[in-house]
Formats: C-alpha cells, structure tokens, sequence
C-alpha cells in the first residue's frame, strides 16, 4: 500500500488566495523613496526574448498531443485541518524500505495534477523503453541501463545480465580476498588503507556512500583524490605516511583518458616510485574494457580490473563497480544496497502517479520551478552521514536536466541548481534567507528517524534527547518557511542502512528521468561538459606555444625577455592576449617564468623570460 489516502481523507483543492509574491503590472511601480538624495542604480540590461520553446509557452501540438502544464499562482494553504487532509492524502509510504515521502507542502493544485497526467504517462512510457534497451541517449547512441545493474534480469540482452553477475561476483570475492588478508601487500600485513582516485560521477557517489555508511572502524579506511589540485594531492598522499606500502589504489576512469584522473594516477605513481614500492602490485582499474587505462593496468599487471559499461554513465554509476568496490572494501553490505535500489525501481515503475516517489517528486519539481528551473532545490539533510548527499545530487541532477537545446532541436537552457548543508547546521548559515530573504528556491528535507542505535539513546534533560533537538530543528523550519510561503518537500527514511541509501540513489535517479522526460531533454548526455574539456585543452596547447616562445627568446645571447604584446604576436595569437597574460602570470606565480620588468598587476608593463634555455627540450613543440 503506497499511499495511506484511502483510510482517511479524499483528495482536497487547494483554496485559491491572491498570491503575495506577483509583481505588480502597473507601469507606474516605483522604487521606494530613501531620505538620501541618493538614487538607487538600476541596471539596463539588454532585454532578451524568452526563448519561444520553454515549457510554459509550448503550444498544445507536441509528440503525445498534451500541452505542457500551467501553474495558476494561488496562495499556500494554511488552513491546519486542510494541511492535515492534504498531508495524509499524498502522504508516500514504502514498507518494506521505511520511506516516505510528503509533498504536502508544495502548492500544486488538483488541476495541475491533472494537467501533468497525460505528460507523467508518457514519461513512465519513456522509462519502460529505456529499461528494454532503447536508445535512450541518442547523441551518443547508447542504451541507459544503470537500472539492470540492480535488476540483472531486466537486461535486454543474456550477454549482459552476465556481465553484471558476473562483475558484481568479482567485487564480492575481491573485496573479500582483501580484507581476510588472503590478497596481501608486497610488504606483507594486511592492505589498511585505500586511495581511490577518481573525478565526477567516479568519486561524488562513493564519497556520499562512504560517509553515510562506512563503520567508525572500517577494515580499510579510504581518502579520495577528486581533482588534479597538486596541493591537495600531495595532502593526500602525505597523509597516507608510511602506510602508502598498505595503500591499495582504485584508479576509476570509464574512457581512462580523464586529465584530472590521468594526472592523480602519475602523481600516486610517483609517490610509488620515490618510497621502492611497485605500483603494479597495488593498482587497480576499473574502466571500460579496451580503454588506455585498462591497457596499461593489464601491460604492467596491476592486481585487478574491473569493467565499466558502455551503457551506464558516470553519474549513474554507483551501482556499478565503481561505487560497489570502495563500498565492499570498507565492509559496507553493497548488495542490501542494491537491494534497496530494486524496490524502489519497482515501487517507480507504476503509472498511477500517487503510487509513485518519483513521479511525485518530478511534479513538484515542475511545479515549484515552473518546468523551467525558475527555483533552486535547497537540500537540507537533518543527518550528519547524509551531508554529502546534495553534493551527490549536484551532479546527478544539473548534470542530467542542465541542457541547452530540446529532443526536438529547440533552444530551452533548462536546468535545476541544487545546493544545500547539513541541519541543524543550516539554522546558523542560511536559513535566515531562506525564510525572509529571495524567494528564489524550494527545500528538499531528508530526514532520518532512528537517532542512535537502539539502547545507546540517552536524555539530556527530562523528556528530551539530543536528537529531540535535531528533530524539533527539521520541524521548526518547514513550519516557519511554509508559514512564508516556502515550499518544501520531505523524504524521511527510517536510518542510515545500505538499503535505505540504495533506495535514494535510485528515488532520484529516476526522478531526474521522468523529469526530463516531461520537460523534453536528454538527462543523459553532458555536451556543456565536453564543450568545458575541450576549452580546457584548448588553453593547454595555447600554454605550449607561449613556453616554446619565451624559451627561444630565453636561448638567445643574451636572452631576449618580451612583452606580453611580443609574446601574442610571436605565438599569432593577439586575440588571445588575456589568456596569455594568465598563462605567464600563473607560470611566474610558480617559478616557471621570470618577470624582468615591472610586475603582474600591470600586464602592459611587464617583461618576461623563462631564466633558463631548454636547447634539448622537446615537450614546447
């Protein structure tokens, strides 16, 4: 039973009310008067056209034949008895995970939902396609099947439903091997600790899984390198002490080709080489088979591989070995994780929409930022272990929907921002604008119910435990927010179990499918991520033509230094003269370049060498 709607209340109307937040239309709106004679500056922007194809302008005629919903701005119920209707009426529960899900205060109304039904229908056909192996990404051709990896039998093809058993057996008995000490170190002893190195969707999951759930002694404890920071790489690796010869390395990269990825795995094997340790005997991959890194793992024989799938992007890959193995390693029960993960498929894949968490989300979501991203989703979870969740989110969710263009070719920018802390910390950081500052967002509370372990609980005064505290924080807030007009929705879980986290993994993977579906995007492309890494190389290759300027002029007699005009004109690049001012302003900030004139702060002045000549140097050509 999904939904607890039909033991007490029926579905009940919002009441219209003038909504206090709508501008008023009239011309003559002014700022208001200030005792200054001061006036306040108003910008004059160029006005740009709302692009005809954003949702709530598109006309009726589209591919199923529903027109997109329209939001009829009338005021939050207030009223407690019709609160209380409304919150049992669309109250969401999951049994068998200990989950609901109350969307009670979002303000849709009972003709919204209506509008939302034929487009909800089609998304929920959109998602049954995509689990029997339609091309679900068509920029890339490519099936979306991060749902089998917990659900083998759903796979369209025996081959892989295979290749996931069979991956999922290997993490399992490796992770195993490791901690029993049957798989050792070439020291000896016993592996410690892990080094996963790895970006994006190959690290935020894993680091959201292992401070939800790893144990306060786990056999292995981890650290992540997630950036190409040379200082916070090195923080990293000094940390690790004498215990790097403990240390097993996950190196995670699906293409094996990421920069950021690259440049961790050489500086770890560095490391390696500096403190007499073989890599090869501690290094593992796991990457798309065929890759650069999964050639080189098995050239050097790294102690293990794992494959990446074609079908399974990164920011959906926690289920698969990419956030199974850290997990496994750390003790952490992944297949109660995955577990969790298939029940709550199961429970999205009804049509009836009450019945289903995702739909439910997707529609408030719609609702709340007007299907255009009109609203940031503030995510505040009232567990200290769920604080990585909104960073986890962050991805998966302006990853997927942050697009430019439609299915059909239409420019939309759609998108939905997500940041959020952790409560009750947020008391004491943002939440005073939240509540009566920019009406610019709608909160996602996460809340957990178990405290403590049962029998460790303890009262801090009569009647009221500390987590007394944290709930009575949850609940203040979306009282006073809602008492504002904010909206908020609220996904409690009963603890912190890898049952309970699978199921939010995939609650909202599957929210940000039907949520695409309905606004007409492809969640599973990242063209703005590529456009990103190729502007990256591009600056890369500008940088390799200043070196190799400023070292021809270094290797003269006597070395010639140039101004930053003679550096863009000898690279025949003038129009890129900012960017090579940053170049030579970020290489002398390091001691690759010397300013012989003048200084950084005034680039027109300044007159730079390399110090040195490189006569046999070949890495500037």
């Amino acid at each position: 039973m999904a939904s607890i709607s039909g033991i007490c209340f029926s579905s009940q109307s919002l009441k219209p009310r003038k909504n206090p937040f709508l501008r008023p239309t009239s011309s003559a709106f002014s700022l208001p008067t200030h005792s200054s004679s001061l006036s306040i500056p108003i910008r004059n922007s160029p006005r740009i056209a709302t692009p005809h194809s954003l949702p709530r302008h598109i006309s009726p005629d589209h591919s199923d034949g529903s027109a997109f919903p329209t939001k009829n701005n009338h005021g939050l119920e207030k009223d407690p008895g019709e609160l209380w209707r409304r919150y049992v009426d669309w109250l969401y529960q999951h049994k068998d995970l200990g989950l609901f899900l109350d969307v009670s205060r979002v303000g849709f109304t009972d003709e919204f939902v209506t509008q939302m039904e034929p487009r909800l229908q089609a998304a929920f056909k959109a998602m049954e396609d995509l689990e029997k192996g339609a091309i679900a990404n068509p920029d890339e051709g490519r099936m979306v099947g991060h749902y089998w990896l917990r659900s083998p039998e759903l796979a369209p093809k025996p081959i892989l439903k295979s290749q996931i058993e069979k991956t999922l057996d290997a993490v399992c008995d490796f992770a195993d091997d490791i901690i029993s000490g049957k798989i050792t170190p070439p020291s000896g002893g016993r592996f410690t600790q892990i080094l996963s190195v790895g970006i994006g969707g190959s690290a935020l999951g894993p680091q959201f899984v292992s401070e939800a759930l790893a144990p306060d002694n786990p056999p292995l404890k981890i650290r992540f390198i997630d950036n190409t920071d040379p200082a916070g790489i090195d923080h990293q690796i000094a940390q690790l002490g004498p215990e790097l010869s403990s240390t097993l390395v996950l190196v995670i990269s699906k293409s094996g080709g990421t920069p950021e990825t690259r440049n961790g795995l050489l500086e770890v094997q560095k490391a390696f080489r500096e403190a007499n340790l073989d890599f090869s005997k501690q290094g593992v991959a796991i990457t798309q088979e065929g890759s650069l890194l999964d050639n080189t793992a098995r050239i050097e024989g790294w102690l293990a591989r794992f494959p990446m799938f074609d079908w399974v992007g990164g920011r959906t890959s926690e289920m698969s070995a990419v956030g199974l193995l850290p997990a496994a390693l750390q003790g952490i029960n992944i297949r109660e994780m995955l577990k969790g993960a298939a029940l709550m498929d199961s429970a999205n894949r009804t049509t009836v929409v009450k019945d289903n968490p995702a739909a439910l989300l997707a529609m408030s979501w719609y609702w709340a930022c007007d299907g255009v991203g009109s609203k940031d989703m503030v995510v505040l979870p009232y567990k200290d272990s769920l604080l990585l969740f909104s960073r986890y989110l962050q991805q998966l969710v302006m990853e997927s929907l942050g697009k430019e263009f439609d299915l059909d070719g239409n420019r939309v920018n759609q998108g939905l921002t997500v940041y959020g802390n952790k409560g009750s910390t947020d008391q004491h950081a943002y939440i005073q604008q939240l509540r009566d500052g920019v009406h610019n967002f709608f909160v996602t509370f996460i809340e957990v119910l178990r405290d403590r372990p049962p029998g460790h609980d303890w009262e801090l005064e009569p009647g009221v435990t500390c987590g007394d505290y944290l709930f009575g924080m949850l609940q203040g807030t979306r009282s006073a927010l809602y008492s504002n007009d904010r909206e908020s929705i609220t996904v409690t879980v009963q603890e912190v179990t890898p049952r309970s986290v699978g199921a939010l993994v995939a609650l909202y993977e599957r929210a940000v499918g039907i949520y695409a579906s309905v606004v007409n995007i492809n969640a599973y492309h990242q063209p703005g991520v590529e456009a990103g890494k190729k502007a990256a190389g591009e600056v890369l290759a500008l940088q390799k033509r200043v070196l190799a300027v400023l070292n021809e002029a270094s290797c003269k007699d006597p070395a010639e230094p140039l101004s930053l005009d003679q550096v863009a004109e000898r690279c025949h690049a003038p129009e890129d003269i900012e960017m090579i001012y940053k170049i030579i302003a970020h290489m002398a900030a390091n001691d690759r370049a010397v300013i012989t004139e003048g200084t950084c702060g005034s680039p027109r002045g300044f007159k730079v060498f390399l110090g040195e000549c490189n006569m046999d140097d070949q890495s500037f050509a």
